[in-house]
């Protein structure tokens, strides 16, 4: 659509699109035509659409801050998943997961070589030296918001120990190449790929992050695997999720045909993921679900 410029904006705002974001479009088209990827704008979030995806966060982020008060050696995931389940929708919310695309829970656990979209159950009992992530994503009035943490049960080994805190490490090294107008998508991935690979890890490639805000997943797509100066430009107003999944072994995973969800690493090695939705600000990045 073109726009002139006492046109009202194309975000929604109700102002001129000289007042708004024409300055913004004339900016990403110099990028666009030196070749750069840039974003569309469906992916650009007015300020309504980023209040609403902090309402839904401040759920998302609560539910997670309630299941490390709770969670223990005794417990089954399946508890954990009603604790997540009651949670939100106490609070006005919809879990996002439940039935989605035929998921049955509303969080998914991932416990210890489970890379992701572990299946909460009754008779899976966590243990003591076990570590788990828990991924919540919740809808509030249409908006989504998407975090996951990872937790350990009581005493864990080394390796266990290092593989959380390294991955956690990776996050917060994505996060930080953030800069709108400066950086790439590909600045992240090589961020987190030499972090982990420093480390003597692997990255799993078939799964990153994703845009996030008006749907579950939206573009675009994060690697967390990838070189700097590549991928899309980052601009704001772009909402999306790093979450980085980092094995001790080797990258390779599958599948669980029994259940058609669950993901394992391939040589049973420990894994851990960490995620936060992020907002590119005018000067740096929002940490909204964490």
């Amino acid at each position: 659509m073109i726009l002139n410029r006492n046109d009202k904006c194309w975000c929604g705002s109700g102002l001129k699109y000289k007042r708004c974001h024409m300055n913004f479009d004339e900016e990403l088209q110099r990028f666009a035509d030196k070749g750069y990827e840039v974003p569309a704008r469906d992916l650009i979030k007015s300020k309504e659409q980023i209040v609403g995806i902090r309402e839904s966060a401040k759920i998302n982020n609560g539910l997670l801050d309630l299941i490390g008060e709770n969670i223990r050696e005794g417990m089954s995931t399946e508890e954990v998943n009603v604790l997540a389940h009651n949670f939100i929708v106490s609070h006005g919310g919809i879990p996002a997961t439940l039935n989605y695309d035929g998921f049955p829970k509303s969080v998914c656990t991932s416990i210890n070589d489970v890379v992701c979209h572990g299946i909460p159950d009754k008779n899976r009992i966590l243990i003591e030296g076990d570590i788990i992530n828990v991924d919540s994503t919740t809808i509030l009035d249409g908006y989504y918001s998407d975090a996951s943490r990872m937790f350990k049960i009581g005493k864990v080994s080394e390796e266990a120990e290092r593989i959380v805190q390294v991955a956690r490490e990776c996050l917060k090294k994505g996060i930080e190449e953030v800069k709108p107008w400066k950086s790439f998508l590909g600045d992240i991935a090589e961020a987190v790929q030499n972090h982990a690979e420093s480390n003597g890890y692997s990255v799993v490639r078939e799964f990153g992050g994703h845009g996030v805000g008006l749907d579950i997943h939206e573009e675009p797509f994060v690697s967390h695997v990838g070189k700097r100066g590549t991928g899309m430009l980052l601009v704001p107003g772009m909402v999306f999720t790093i979450e980085p999944m980092i094995n001790v072994g080797g990258r390779e995973i599958f599948i669980d045909k029994a259940d058609g969800w669950t993901v394992l690493t391939s040589d049973g090695s420990l894994s851990a993921q960490w995620e936060h939705t992020i907002l590119v600000t005018e000067d740096g990045v929002e940490i909204i679900s964490k």
